[in-house]
């Protein structure tokens, strides 16, 4: 199982789709259906001892540092981490990159993966993220390689309503894959998390946009496989692997069946957006980790054809419903885009295997440690 362990819900960033949306988010009616705790610390409070006995209980727990910004609490991860360590655990961490100098390497190298804000350039980033946040956070990651860090570092985009150049972004982070700089590369369009930011003129433009660019990335995902590449962007290795496989999924993210968090006070709740609403509390740090409770999608998504390989995109998502049935019809539809891209990509991804150009473990990858796959 893995549980994303938040350690603080302080943040040093003030990215515009975070920070900036949440001041405007006043009244979007969840108070109504759901039922909020607010008493949870901004620090982890927890007993380290405690979550180790959680912990231990499970046969494959993975724990994936978590924020806010997780590397604002240093001590608490390495406290963490010396207490954890002998036991059979693997560490990951979500970060903005921004600290990641001033964590000891002894430590840094016990996490394997890592995944790290990077929307793209360098005036992309600074755009979303503040002005000087690329250099900085390149420079961190130049700084661990160099410290001979070799784990897998993900670069982490997130795709505004009004930046759809999505080829272009991610083009760049393929440069930083050659350098060696980085593995892979996973992103989440910015849409359907806040009730305020839904214009259907203007989505319906980036949703087209989008998709020219989705369509022009496969194309050239696929020119890379000729030549014995396959470069790992989630949202595409992910859907091929269940393809060769004809396997169905849940909830791609592992929200609620393979994947928790646990909060600052020690609930364990469905995922980190929960973290405050009671109704996704799935048990606490004395539950067995094998009997938390269970949570699926509902509404529009249990008809849906594409559930099985899609999962239903988002519990949050699916659960709050903050945007109008007309907008998450737009949302879905980029998702039934890609994935229809990808069927139709099938034959050649097969002759390639069968030439033995490329292979099919190529498409594995590890599940729920926090990269998305259904944007």
């Amino acid at each position: 199982m893995h549980y994303h362990l938040l350690l603080t819900e302080l943040c040093n960033s003030q990215c515009r789709y975070c920070y900036t949306k949440s001041l405007k988010e006043f009244d979007n009616g969840l108070d109504k259906k759901f039922k909020f705790c607010f008493d949870s610390p901004e620090k982890s409070k927890i007993d380290v001892k405690k979550l180790k006995e959680f912990l231990s209980k499970d046969k494959d727990p993975v724990l994936v540092f978590y924020g806010g910004e997780p590397l604002m609490e240093i001590d608490k991860i390495m406290e963490v981490i010396d207490e954890l360590e002998d036991i059979n655990i693997k560490f990951r961490i979500q970060t903005n990159g921004k600290l990641l100098n001033e964590l000891p390497p002894n430590y840094l190298h016990k996490i394997d993966k890592m995944l790290v804000s990077l929307d793209g350039d360098k005036q992309r980033t600074d755009l979303n993220r503040g002005e000087g946040t690329f250099d900085l956070v390149l420079n961190n990651i130049r700084k661990i390689r160099q410290e001979g860090y070799k784990g897998e570092i993900v670069a982490r985009m997130t795709i505004s309503q009004d930046c759809p150049d999505l080829y272009q972004q991610v083009l760049f982070l393929v440069s930083l894959i050659d350098k060696k700089l980085i593995n892979s590369i996973h992103w989440q369009l910015d849409a359907g998390f806040y009730k305020f930011d839904f214009n259907k003129k203007d989505f319906e433009k980036f949703v087209k946009e989008y998709n020219l660019n989705v369509s022009k990335l496969i194309d050239y995902w696929i020119k890379e496989m000729y030549n014995g590449r396959v470069l790992v962007f989630y949202p595409f290795i992910a859907i091929i692997e269940s393809l060769l496989k004809k396997e169905k999924t849940l909830i791609r993210c592992g929200a609620g069946h393979s994947g928790y968090a646990i909060t600052t006070n020690g609930k364990v709740v469905a995922c980190p957006i929960m973290n405050c609403i009671e109704d996704f509390k799935a048990g606490d740090l004395e539950s067995n980790p094998n009997q938390l409770k269970k949570f699926s999608v509902s509404g529009n998504c249990e008809k849906c054809s594409y559930l099985d390989l899609c999962g239903g995109r988002c519990l949050y998502w699916n659960k709050s419903n903050l945007w109008p049935e007309e907008g998450d019809k737009l949302i879905c539809k980029t998702i039934k885009f890609y994935i229809d891209k990808l069927k139709d990509k099938m034959p050649v991804i097969k002759e390639l295997i069968k030439n033995k150009t490329i292979k099919e473990k190529d498409f594995e990858y590890e599940k729920y440690f926090g990269p998305e796959i259904i944007p």
